[in-house]
């Protein structure tokens, strides 16, 4: 846990050398965090890597756990500003989500070590757990508008509960990219980009997706009746 604090509680730093210091200071708890683990994580171990004295450590954060949660939203608003479509994607709703998914992948192999450590921690810290609960509403409530726009326009299934189908859908890009990630799978990344659009399109009856009409075309044409 590192030796007790003796100093002041720390404020934010009002001059750019200071903030200079606390980022490279959360930089560093990534790194430590990322390369030892929540065992390895310790002021003695990021101050290291910073090239910091340990007392600078404490001006700037209350503890390692202080330290964690910074490290955390830090990586949280990376992630969630990578994972955004630009502006210049066109409003085509097929090609905008095949573009959302390879940004979230792209986004989540890079912060998803930090993430799964976290939420092992939020099971005892309630602080944590309300974190890992926010940054997954800033993608839940995403895909929950984006779904009920495309129902309003007519073009995905207005029978399916968008919020629910946001966390359904969400939860198995998630999953696959957690799944790539740790077992080593091997699909390249248009392949998985490609496969995950076609089942989030089919599951909300995307129209124009590239499966709407993959019975007929099975079957040569639509059914007699």
């Amino acid at each position: 846990m590192g030796r007790p604090r003796t100093k002041s509680a720390p404020k934010m730093p009002t001059t750019t050398r200071g903030r200079r210091t606390r980022d490279g200071l959360i930089l560093a708890g990534r790194e430590v965090l990322e390369r030892d683990g929540w065992s390895g994580f310790s002021p003695e171990a990021v101050v290291q890597v910073a090239g910091v004295s340990y007392g600078t450590f404490y001006t700037y954060f209350e503890s390692k756990e202080d330290l964690l949660h910074n490290v955390l939203r830090s990586v949280a608003g990376e992630m969630f500003t990578s994972s955004l479509v630009t502006p210049d994607t066109t409003d085509d709703p097929y090609t905008r989500l095949v573009e959302s998914n390879r940004r979230f992948l792209r986004a989540w192999d890079q912060a998803s070590k930090v993430v799964r450590i976290v939420e092992q921690g939020a099971a005892t810290d309630k602080e944590l757990r309300q974190m890992v609960l926010e940054i997954r509403e800033l993608y839940v409530g995403r895909s929950t508008e984006g779904i009920k726009r495309l129902q309003d326009a007519g073009l995905a299934n207005p029978r399916l509960d968008a919020r629910l189908t946001a966390i359904a859908l969400g939860s198995m890009v998630e999953q696959v990219g957690h799944v790539l990630d740790t077992l080593a799978e091997a699909y390249d990344e248009d392949a998985v980009v490609d496969h995950l659009s076609r089942l989030w399109a089919s599951a909300i009856g995307l129209r124009g997706a590239p499966d709407e009409n993959w019975a007929d075309s099975a079957t040569g044409g639509p059914a007699a009746g």
